[in-house]
């Protein structure tokens, strides 16, 4: 058994583990907690279990059973598949990761990659995409690109938006299921997998490209999934060519901290943070705005799009 498998491997303990998950559904988590620790008994080794056990804790108001569920799940799955670690920052018993585990978010969009599109535009108003493509035309007038470079391009909802503008679309994924959702729209000129949380000289993509070659390099939407952004930084200046413009956007924080991790499980950066980040690679800022950028469980989520230029 591996440690990431979502079956314990014990019939018993996943028959108990289903009957637990159908209590919480009913809204019996306490009752879902009792049956899932049943379930553990027999499978102690269960990294999936101990996190759903957390879950079910917590929706009981069982505060510190549920810290301990999820201390057991990263005991037993220390690459944190699960998300464990948010989870018990968000609890108050750790401090918010720098950086969610990579196998974390790499899961969490293979899982969400069938869906995505329909999800966050019929269901959650994502308007991220249209409006970045649009601050970027205001901005920069009908300016034609040479080569764009989509950083965590997912299914490519900013590629096609920005697509009749550059010569050549490049993409950039963690997710390998997002990549083919995107391959399959032949928007862009070439995809690759790649972890924009390690720095440049980390990274077998990235490291390899040293040359400035990009007069656009956008993160649209995708930097919610980062605490700390500076290897995101390092990056774009890496790839953009002088007098070249970095797009991106971030859930405000409305707060002058660098970084929060939100009950969301995704971070919302401050815009003293974003500013900060450019002067230190000497970008400067073309353009600012605030905007909602999604609902989330009928709540508007605002964000902060931003459109930095780096020295000619």
């Amino acid at each position: 058994m591996t440690l990431n498998q979502l079956s314990s491997g014990d019939l018993i303990a996943d028959r108990r583990a289903d009957y637990a998950r159908m209590l919480a559904e009913a809204g019996e988590p306490q009752s879902a907690a009792e049956l899932m620790a049943q379930a553990l008994e027999r499978a102690p080794n269960w990294a999936a279990g101990w996190f759903r056990l957390a879950d079910y804790e917590e929706k009981s108001g069982r505060k510190e059973a549920a810290i301990g569920a999820l201390r057991n799940t990263l005991r037993l799955n220390p690459e944190d598949i699960f998300g464990a670690s948010l989870k018990l920052a968000l609890l108050g018993a750790a401090d918010a990761p720098e950086q969610p585990s990579s196998i974390y978010v790499e899961r969490l969009f293979d899982d969400y990659a069938e869906r995505f599109d329909h999800a966050l535009i019929e269901k959650l108003d994502y308007s991220v995409p249209e409006k970045l493509a649009a601050l970027i035309n205001r901005t920069m007038g009908g300016r034609r690109f040479h080569h764009v470079i989509d950083l965590g391009c997912g299914t490519g909802l900013f590629g096609e938006r920005i697509r009749e503008r550059a010569d050549f679309l490049e993409g950039f994924d963690l997710s390998a299921n997002m990549l083919a959702k995107a391959e399959i729209k032949s928007i862009y000129d070439q995809l690759r997998q790649a972890d924009l949380s390690l720095p440049p000289e980390a990274s077998g993509v990235f490291g390899e490209f040293a040359e400035a070659r990009a007069d656009l390099v956008s993160a649209a939407d995708v930097l919610m999934y980062f605490g700390n952004l500076e290897s995101v930084f390092v990056i774009a200046d890496r790839l953009l060519s002088p007098g070249g413009c970095f797009a991106l956007s971030v859930e405000d924080a409305a707060t002058e901290d660098r970084f929060v991790l939100r009950p969301s499980l995704r971070y919302a950066h401050s815009e003293a943070y974003i500013a900060a980040l450019c002067a230190q690679r000497d970008f400067s800022l073309a353009a600012i705005q605030r905007t909602l950028i999604r609902t989330d469980a009928g709540q508007p989520v605002h964000g902060i799009l931003f459109l930095a230029r780096k020295p000619a």
